[in-house]
C-alpha cells in the first residue's frame, strides 16, 4: 500500500494549514488574496512530502501561476509517484462574503489513477451507495431518473431531494423537478461538497445532478469512490480551445460518458478542511491561542471520517 496512513495524516495537515491561511480574508471581499494564501501554503507543504507528485487537476495552465497548475511537479522526488488533484479554496466567493460552504481540498492517487480533466464543464449525476450502479444515468430524462430512484427506494417524488447548482443553464431541469414535485436543494457554488452530500442519508440529499466544473467532478468522484457511491460524468466542450486542450491531455472521445471507476482507479485519499461551516463539517474556529479545524477524509474505509485538529497560532 503506497498511500500510507502517514501520507494521509500529512494531507490533513496540509488542507488544515491551507484553510487557516484563508482565515484573515473571511468576509473581507478578497477572494483572490484568500486563494493565493491557501495556494502558497498548499504548494509549500506539498513540496516537503516524500513523493514524486504531479498536479493532474489544478487551477489552470502554467501561465496562470502562482496558482497550482496542471502539470506542476510537487514533492521532494524521493517517494511514490502520485497524481494530485487540488482545489485550495473550493468556494472563493463564500470566503469573501463569509458564507457557508468553503473548504480546502486535496485528492491523490497513484500515478495514472486520476483522470486528467480539462478546465471545462461536466454534466454529472451522483447517488449514494444504496442505489445499484447504472440505475440512474445522465442520458436518461429527469423524469426517468426520478422514477427509477423512487422504484428502488420505495419513496414518493415528494420525499426525494435533488441537489443542483442554481444556474440559468439548469432552468429546464429545475422546471421538470418542480413539475414532478421533487424537493430541490439549491447551491450557489461548491459542487464538490454538493455531490458529496449524497454519501450519507443524514444530509438528506438523494441525487446530485447538473452541469458544473470538470475538475471538481473528478475531485468529487475521488471522495465518492471510496464510499461505494455512484458518479457519472461527461465533459462538455464549447470552444475549439477546450477541445484542443482535452486532446493534449489524451482525451480522444469527446463524447465519452465516464463511470466512476474510469475517473478514479485503485487506492485514493480525499481530504477537505472546512473554511466556513457547511453540512459536511464546521469551519475554522479561533479559540484563544489555537485554530480548530475539521476535515473530512476518505481512504480505505467506506465512511466519511471527520478529523478535528488544533493548531497553535504562531
Amino acid at each position: 500500500m503506497k498511500l500510507s496512513q502517514n501520507l494521509l495524516n500529512s494531507l490533513v495537515e496540509i488542507t488544515s494549514s491551507s484553510a487557516i491561511a484563508c482565515y484573515p480574508f473571511i468576509g473581507k471581499n478578497e477572494k483572490i488574496l484568500a486563494d493565493k494564501a491557501a495556494t502558497d501554503t498548499m504548494r509549500h507543504q506539498l513540496n516537503r512530502l516524500n513523493i514524486k507528485g504531479k498536479v493532474v487537476i489544478g487551477e489552470g495552465e502554467l501561465d496562470e501561476a502562482p496558482m497550482l497548475y496542471i502539470g506542476e511537479e510537487l514533492g521532494n522526488g524521493k517517494g511514490p509517484e502520485i497524481d494530485i488533484a487540488v482545489d485550495p479554496v473550493e468556494g472563493t466567493n463564500f470566503v469573501a462574503k463569509n458564507l457557508p460552504g468553503s473548504m480546502s481540498v486535496l485528492a491523490i492517487a497513484e500515478k495514472g489513477n486520476l483522470l486528467n480533466a480539462p478546465e471545462t464543464y461536466m454534466d454529472k449525476i451522483a447517488t449514494g451507495s444504496h442505489i445499484p450502479k447504472g440505475s440512474l444515468d445522465i442520458d436518461f430524462t429527469v423524469e426517468q431518473n426520478i422514477k427509477n430512484y423512487c422504484e428502488i427506494t420505495k419513496k414518493k417524488n415528494s420525499e426525494v431531494t435533488v441537489c443542483i447548482l442554481n444556474r440559468p443553464r439548469h432552468k429546464k431541469i429545475i422546471n421538470e423537478l418542480n413539475r414532478l414535485k421533487v424537493n430541490i436543494k439549491f447551491i450557489t457554488d461548491g459542487d464538490v461538497s454538493g455531490a458529496i452530500l449524497v454519501a450519507d442519508e443524514k444530509f438528506n440529499v438523494d441525487i446530485f445532478m447538473g452541469i458544473g466544473g470538470g475538475p471538481e467532478g473528478v475531485i468529487a468522484a475521488a471522495a465518492l469512490d471510496v464510499l461505494n457511491c455512484n458518479f457519472q460524468g461527461r465533459f462538455l466542450f464549447s470552444t475549439k480551445e477546450d477541445i484542443n486542450r482535452a486532446k493534449k491531455m489524451g482525451i480522444e472521445d469527446l463524447n465519452k460518458k465516464y463511470e466512476i471507476n474510469e475517473i478514479v482507479k485503485g487506492e485514493s485519499i480525499f481530504c477537505a478542511t472546512g473554511i466556513t461551516s457547511c453540512e459536511l463539517m464546521n469551519g475554522i474556529l479561533k479559540k484563544n491561542d489555537k485554530f480548530v479545524t475539521e476535515t473530512i477524509v476518505t481512504h480505505n474505509k467506506p465512511i466519511l471520517q471527520l478529523v478535528k485538529k488544533e493548531t497553535y497560532i504562531t
